[in-house]
């Protein structure tokens, strides 16, 4: 399943359906009238980008730009530029000097072309840091073991079940969870637990995100229900996680207990495969 990049939009109201029409099936919007509002988005949910229209980059705009790109440096800032005018060459000027580094001028034709370039590249950095020392550690495996492992990098965020994630690999949960204690491994909850702290560590290492932020990004109900959660499986509080847990160590720990010891059996498993696994 390919996952769509979310892009949080403060756009010009001329700009909109285009965008809109432009991004169908290869990036979703959420429009919002104002860059604070925007950035309050990128803070309640995972977000690729932010796309503002050069007419809206008036007012308190830049400056909040420039507190964005520093503080959630591995999140895309974009310009469109619908129109050439004196106005939008004094805004493309306070830009430049906030950290937004990429304008995309949708006079030409091909501008509608690059933006989608800039825009629709699947959000995998995340999952990827993940996924690719876990593939390295494993080595060759089967391609029903490669399925199982990209789906649950990519997915955690969002999948706070087994149920979600069994739903995801289009298999009954029961029979994946049997087929995980037939060949003596941990559990997909384990390993669906222990992706989701990989992501949230690496989300608090990314950018300026609250212990709140980060709870919401990874579909908890609450930031209470996250600190209920860390407190069970680490027997921490959400600060110390952030504070003594950097994405590093956590990834180290999680490769050391569930993947490492478990080489050989991933070499031969078939999580998804129909009959044994």
């Amino acid at each position: 399943m390919t996952l769509t990049p979310t892009v949080a939009a403060v756009l010009d109201p001329s700009d909109r359906s285009r965008v809109d029409a432009a991004g169908n099936g290869y990036f979703a919007l959420v429009h919002r009238e104002s860059v604070r509002e925007a950035i309050r988005v990128v803070r309640e949910r995972p977000v690729d980008a932010i796309l503002v229209s050069v007419g809206r980059c008036a007012g308190e705009a830049p400056a909040l730009l420039e507190q964005f790109t520093r503080a959630f440096p591995a999140i895309p800032a974009v310009a469109l530029l619908s129109h050439h005018d004196a106005g939008a060459s004094d805004a493309l000027l306070r830009l430049g000097a906030t950290g937004v580094r990429q304008v995309v001028d949708t006079t030409d034709p091909a501008g509608w072309r690059r933006l989608r370039e800039v825009l629709a590249s699947p959000p995998t950095e995340r999952a990827q840091a993940i996924l690719t020392p876990v593939l390295a550690a494993l080595g060759p495996i089967p391609s029903g073991g490669l399925r199982f492992w990209n789906e649950l990098c990519r997915a955690a965020p969002e999948t706070t079940t087994v149920r979600q994630l069994a739903r995801r690999l289009a298999i009954t949960p029961s029979t994946l969870v049997s087929r995980f204690a037939r060949a003596d491994l941990p559990s997909p909850k384990d390993h669906l637990v222990a992706v989701r702290l990989c992501h949230a560590a690496r989300l608090f290492d990314e950018g300026d995100l609250t212990v709140g932020d980060v709870a919401y990004r990874m579909e908890y109900a609450s930031p209470q229900s996250f600190g209920r959660h860390l407190r069970v499986v680490l027997g921490i509080t959400p600060s110390e996680f952030r504070a003594r847990f950097p994405f590093c160590s956590v990834l180290d720990r999680f490769l050391e207990r569930l993947v490492t010891p478990h080489v050989a059996t991933w070499r031969k498993f078939q999580p998804l495969a129909p009959g044994r696994g």
